[in-house]
């Protein structure tokens, strides 16, 4: 894929600079193209048809929107949202053509027509944007700093909505291709696992190396052929005998390790998407489904499939329910127990396992299988996560994470989903199409018997 990916990017190159000397005849912008505005040279773009000189002034561009600073790239979004909409004009003849067709060849080209005229001139821009060597790089990171931009500016939505639109069929499935991270792969990709590791901070190179190169560890990542070296998403596997309940025994590099083929178990426990500006652009249901079918048929003694994943906005949401007069989830005796994680170092107290524990289960089980948003979802998004990619909500561990980041996030809470291959897609269907959190009896057992009769609307 390297030397594929290589020669393509050189014969890009190659023929932007053609299409450079083609401009100007000497490889160097004329006057009148330095002196012109960066929206013009986008007109210049889409009204193009030469090729070399196409791919050189989609270079040029992306030179020099890289050195522009904060406010000129979003001037520059604010035009791409005002200036390069779909053809107004063409859209209403379009439409009005479709009522005077009268056979079906007639019908299916005014079908044709409006659907290309609705189509923003943005797209095709982004579309000869990509011809440019190494773009599509650019491309992801140009929309990351739209993503910023939208914090305070969301009119340029459109924009985004056409980012992903093409990202979506950019990175389909079928593009992506599994490769395994271990201390074999090259020192730049390893350093990137360290930097875009987002649920378990890695260390340093020892931490790195216990969960890459350790015989019970595995890492995989999707890789894309146009981001050779750019990660897209990677999982980090344990093999284990049985499903864990605490992350820390998972970390510690001085663990004893276990040999691959006397594990039972493989525990899916930190999941990482890399590249922010393909936010929306699904990627983990696929590196799932596909880990656990290349690992089943590495190790044939595994039977089991869990993850061992946080629960992010399970601290918050306990806050709230502290805090309201008439809480569902939570009794005035649990109010008053959970007044002890206010409280400096509290998970440390040898008493937590059998005053605190059983408070923060139920709350949490109650947080995950019946709380839901105003649009009626799950509050957690790795429940959603991984509900929609058909695991089911297997154990609840109260005090799965004590670091400072999961006592903070999730109060220590950490859970376990699994994934019974002949129950996938059935645990979809029931998610997807009504909403329903597939549950073990353990779990559910969790759940105080009038709970599930009431819907919880978080505050705020």
């Amino acid at each position: 894929m390297n030397a594929n990916s290589s020669f393509f990017g050189d014969l890009l190159t190659s023929i932007a600079d053609r299409g450079r000397a083609w401009i100007d005849g000497s490889g160097r912008t004329s006057g009148a193209t330095k002196a012109a505005t960066l929206v013009e040279r986008c007109e210049a773009l889409l009204s193009g048809k030469g090729e070399a000189s196409g791919v050189a002034l989609a270079a040029e561009i992306l030179d020099r929107y890289v050195r522009m600073k904060t406010g000129e790239r979003i001037a520059f979004f604010e035009s791409l949202a005002e200036n390069f909409g779909a053809d107004r004009a063409r859209l209403e003849k379009a439409l009005g053509a479709l009522p005077k067709a009268k056979s079906d060849t007639a019908v299916a080209a005014a079908i044709a027509e409006i659907h290309a005229a609705s189509e923003p001139r943005r797209q095709e821009l982004f579309r000869r944007f990509n011809l440019a060597p190494g773009a599509t790089l650019r491309l992801v990171r140009m929309r990351e700093q739209l993503m910023d931009a939208m914090e305070r500016r969301r009119d340029l939505g459109p924009v985004d909505s056409d980012f992903a639109h093409l990202f979506s069929t950019w990175f389909n499935r079928g593009f992506l291709v599994l490769r395994r991270i271990d201390w074999s792969t090259p020192a730049n990709v390893l350093e990137k696992i360290i930097r875009y590791e987002a649920v378990h901070a890695i260390r340093d190179w020892n931490d790195l190396r216990a969960r890459v190169d350790s015989p019970d560890r595995r890492c995989y990542a999707f890789f894309h052929p146009a981001l050779v070296d750019e990660p897209l998403i990677f999982v980090e596997v344990a093999l284990t005998r049985e499903p864990p309940a605490a992350i820390a025994p998972i970390l510690d590099e001085r663990r004893e390790t276990l040999e691959p083929e006397k594990a039972t178990t493989a525990v899916f426990y930190s999941i990482s998407n890399c590249q922010r500006g393909l936010g929306g652009v699904t990627f983990g249901n696929f590196l799932i489904k596909q880990v656990v079918e290349e690992i089943s048929r590495e190790i044939p003694s595994l039977t089991t499939f869990v993850t061992l994943s946080p629960v992010p906005g399970f601290r918050a949401w306990l806050e709230a329910e502290r805090k309201a007069e008439a809480s569902v989830a939570l009794t005035d005796a649990d109010k008053e127990l959970l007044q002890a994680i206010d409280a400096p170092g509290w998970a440390e107290a040898p008493e937590v396992e059998k005053t605190l524990a059983p408070v923060l289960a139920a709350a949490a089980a109650f947080y995950l299988v019946v709380a839901r948003s105003p649009k009626g979802r799950p509050l957690d998004p790795v429940a959603r996560f991984h509900l929609g990619n058909g695991a089911r909500l297997e154990r609840v561990n109260p005090m799965g994470d004590l670091s400072a980041k999961g006592l903070a996030q999730a109060a220590g809470v950490m859970v376990n989903y699994r994934y019974v291959l002949p129950d996938i897609e059935k645990n979809h269907e029931a998610f997807a199409g009504k909403g329903e959190v597939v549950a073990s009896p353990a779990v559910k057992k969790l759940v105080r018997p009038d709970a599930e009769k009431r819907a919880l609307v978080p505050a705020g």
